[in-house]
């Protein structure tokens, strides 16, 4: 007999978010060394000065795409899921931001893409707990062990 697990609805949003937020970036990492999806012409103006900046330095967007991609293989494959939200928050802020800012007419993806990161964020928030503490244990290390040559946390 053959025995079936069923997962609960927020297990399978969780699991939804991470891979919806990994294939985005996936596909739109390709995209921007393929160009396989049409782009519109962008009109001048801010939006298309930034762009055009970035682009200009001849390695921020191959570099950026290639993250992307590393990303989005890495999030459809379950591996370093907080690392890799880790490396994403900038590019994300950044995404959002430049729909804010300069080119609203792309907002509901820019909405999207920041939801499934704190979504997926949200789900891993014990790995983030240690980097938004204001002290560290290591902060805490007993000056006079640390000049005796004792290792750190080491007792007496």
């Amino acid at each position: 007999m053959e025995t079936r697990t069923s997962l609960s609805p927020s297990a399978i949003a969780r699991i939804a978010s991470r891979l919806m937020l990994g294939a985005i970036f996936l596909v739109f990492g390709l995209n921007g060394f393929f160009h396989f999806l049409p782009q519109p012409p962008m009109e001048p103006g801010p939006a298309a000065s930034f762009v055009g900046g970035l682009a200009a330095s001849g390695y921020l967007f191959p570099m950026m795409k290639g993250i992307e991609v590393i990303a989005g293989v890495l999030l459809i494959a379950n591996l370093f899921v907080p690392l890799t939200l880790a490396v994403l928050a900038p590019i994300v802020v950044n995404i959002f931001a430049f729909h804010l800012f300069l080119a609203p007419g792309g907002m509901a993806i820019a909405v999207v893409v920041l939801a499934l990161e704190l979504a997926v964020a949200w789900h891993h928030r014990a790995a983030f707990s240690p980097m938004l503490r204001a002290r560290t244990a290591a902060a805490n290390v007993d000056r006079a062990s640390v000049s005796a040559g004792r290792p750190i946390g080491a007792t007496t």
